[in-house]
């Protein structure tokens, strides 16, 4: 099956706090170069893209100084307080850059470097006919345990069913723009793309990736994409 065109949405409007650094997460230095400059990659180099869109805070200092901020495939925008509302403005932009409301969108994490071109590949193959959409994600593996409030074990919880979500999450711009903003509305928790999805009544589907398409969280994580990228060179 051919692979659509698409549009690609990165939120980046977050400081990243649990790494401890001196500026967002995205800006941080992986093999030479900035997190988001890798994470943007797969998606500049992939004939399918036409278009992308890059919500960052407003007084964001560092996007500029990037060789990617001067592609004229990527526009800005001010992201939100929450990953929902940037992401939906994101969506609003792409509908001045043209984009239809049938027209796929990706949402994919800032500080998710490892995407591989064989992960993309799939995605959007796969869901190219779908009539929801999907994300990619990954069987959890470890045995999961649900704890009480006194932070002992309350129950151990069947993993056979449960996935980990993971990006790019691929959606109709018209449709995940309405549930973003009906679930912005009615005050819903949205956490991801999928879950405003669903909180509208569709099923998107799981698309199965690669495990180290680690999304970039804790130091420990970065320290970990760096040594295995050494070990890769």
């Amino acid at each position: 099956m051919n692979s659509p065109r698409f549009w690609l949405v990165i939120p980046a409007a977050g400081i990243g706090a649990r790494m401890q650094a001196d500026r967002p997460k995205q800006y941080l230095q992986l093999a030479g170069r900035c997190i988001i400059e890798h994470s943007l990659d797969c998606f500049l180099e992939h004939p399918g893209l036409m278009g992308a869109v890059v919500c960052l805070a407003p007084d964001d200092p560092y996007w500029p100084t990037l060789a990617c901020a001067h592609d004229p495939r990527i526009q800005r925008v001010d992201g939100g307080a929450e990953r929902a509302d940037s992401v939906l403005q994101g969506l609003l932009q792409l509908t001045q850059m043209g984009a239809s409301e049938d027209d796929w969108v990706l949402v994919h994490d800032a500080a998710r470097p490892n995407l591989s071109r064989a992960d993309l590949d799939l995605l959007l193959s796969e869901l190219a006919a779908d009539p929801v959409g999907g994300l990619l994600a990954v069987p959890v593996r470890d045995t999961l345990k649900r704890a009480g409030a006194d932070g002992r074990v309350a129950a151990t919880i069947d993993r056979s069913d449960v996935w980990q979500a993971y990006t790019p999450q691929m959606f109709r711009c018209a449709a995940l723009q309405h549930a973003l903003a009906d679930a912005l509305v009615a005050n819903v928790a949205i956490t991801d793309e999928a879950s405003a999805v669903e909180w509208a009544g569709q099923a998107p589907c799981l698309i199965e990736g690669r495990a180290d398409n680690l999304k970039i969280t804790r130091p420990e994580d970065l320290e970990w994409l760096r040594q295995r990228w050494l070990q890769q060179r």
